[in-house]
């Protein structure tokens, strides 16, 4: 629990000139997300191929993914979709103000619910649900929406160091009733909180560092945290993948449900952990553009492997 000189010290933090700034750009963020949907496609799509030619190392990471994920198709498709990618980046974030602030309302406007049937009927069982929410770039917004149109639901996160930014995430994620748990927190209020019926917002496709298992990714040894068959066995929930996408030239978004996986968990970590990663593989090649290639998903590596990427740029110290 956070002690009072935690908190003074956070709310000084927050009124200090030096965080001005990070204020500024909330109310950025909220002002573009009374936009219209459409020209937030086209402003977030011109952005997002300006910070193309600006990237560099983000620029690389993405690329290398590419090649090693998609290696049948050639360096001008990879090319074309990296382009598209950074397109699809720049379009979620000018709609981050579309999920901090937009009501219920022009919330059910945006974004459609494909096969949301699959998640009623397990909710009307009152079978506990996880839903397994991989890292393509309509995630913020489709987190949002599920709570505010399906279920409120919990997640976990990583802290955000910007005070300003991290108090105000947290509370927007909030909005409808969803429950957000950081990552270092102890986790059996998370598992009573799935068994209560509380859907759970699993995201599982980052770098797993050495808390993780190696089990392919697209091929690739990749790093990866065992944990969603541990919460499916600990909470006797379903697990139904789930996808959000934009839809093009600013037309929304949809949240398509796909069905919910048999014979899961098997018991086995090794084998549930590299299923799921096959069946993020089958949603990315589905739409490639809206997967988050930026992320370095193979920093670690197997010992006695070399590295994938290139070495990150130190920064020079003055003074």
């Amino acid at each position: 629990m956070p002690t009072s000189s935690s908190n003074s010290r956070t709310d000084r933090a927050l009124r200090h000139p030096r965080a001005w700034p990070s204020w500024f750009g909330v109310w950025l963020i909220l002002a573009l997300g009374r936009l219209p949907f459409p020209l937030l496609w086209v402003l977030g799509s011109v952005f997002g191929r300006l910070a193309y030619l600006m990237a560099g190392t983000r620029r690389l990471v993405a690329r290398r993914n590419l090649e090693l994920c998609l290696p049948e198709s050639t360096p001008a498709e990879r090319e074309r979709l990296l382009r598209a990618h950074f397109g699809r980046l720049g379009v979620a974030a000018f709609c981050q103000g579309v999920a901090w602030s937009a009501p219920r309302a022009r919330l059910a406007r945006l974004v459609r619910l494909r096969h949301r049937e699959r998640v009623d009927a397990c909710l009307a069982e009152g079978r506990p649900v996880i839903i397994l929410l991989p890292h393509f770039v309509g995630l913020e917004l489709g987190a949002q929406a599920f709570s505010a149109l399906v279920h409120s639901g919990s997640c976990m996160y990583q802290k955000i160091r910007n005070p300003v930014f991290e108090q105000h995430v947290k509370r927007t994620r909030g909005r409808f009733g969803g429950l957000s748990v950081e990552r270092q927190d102890d986790l059996r209020g998370l598992v009573r909180e799935i068994k209560r019926g509380t859907p759970f917002l699993y995201l599982p496709d980052q770098d797993g560092g050495r808390r993780g298992i190696f089990v392919p990714f697209c091929g690739i040894p990749a790093s990866t945290v065992p944990m969603l068959g541990r919460f499916a066995a600990m909470t006797g929930a379903v697990v139904i993948p789930t996808i959000p996408r934009f839809l093009p030239w600013g037309q929304g978004m949809e949240l398509i449900f796909d069905p919910p996986l048999d014979d899961f968990p098997s018991g086995d970590p090794e084998h549930d952990t590299a299923r799921m990663n096959r069946i993020i593989e089958a949603c990315v090649r589905d739409t490639p553009d809206q997967y988050f290639w930026v992320h370095r998903r193979f920093k670690t590596r197997p010992p006695g492997e070399a590295p994938i990427y290139p070495p990150k740029r130190k920064k020079r110290k003055h003074g």
